[in-house]
């Protein structure tokens, strides 16, 4: 049986702030990994210029980030189990299932290249 894409049901915007979040998380500058846990919290969430933002060496477009600072949208990614109850928008917290959660969409948003 094939895996299913999209498991847990996420909507766009949940999808949208997952991978982001996932991206934020491989930037030590802004992630501090918990050894215990294996959960990562990220300290700053980036803000925008313009129509757009950086994450490291990539670009997204704001429009595809409007989650981040949307509470509604953490309370449904710790419902499902992919950040800490606790992570709200000021420094989220991904758990182990949030961090390795296959959103398919990380070349979708994320433009430009990582090295």
């Amino acid at each position: 049986m094939a895996k299913k894409h999209n498991p847990l049901n996420l909507n766009n915007l949940q999808l949208k702030t997952l991978t982001l979040l996932q991206e934020l998380a491989r930037y030590p500058e802004v992630a501090l990994a918990d050894e215990a846990t294996g959960n990562v919290t990220i300290s700053a969430l980036p803000q925008p210029h313009g129509n757009h933002f950086h994450i490291g060496h990539r670009v997204v477009m704001s429009s595809d980030a409007t989650g981040l600072h949307n509470p509604s949208v953490y309370v449904a990614l710790a419902r499902k189990g992919l950040v800490a109850p606790s992570g709200m928008t000021a420094a989220p917290t991904l758990t182990q299932a949030g961090l390795s959660y296959d959103t398919g969409l990380r070349d979708a948003i994320l433009h430009g290249s990582d090295h």
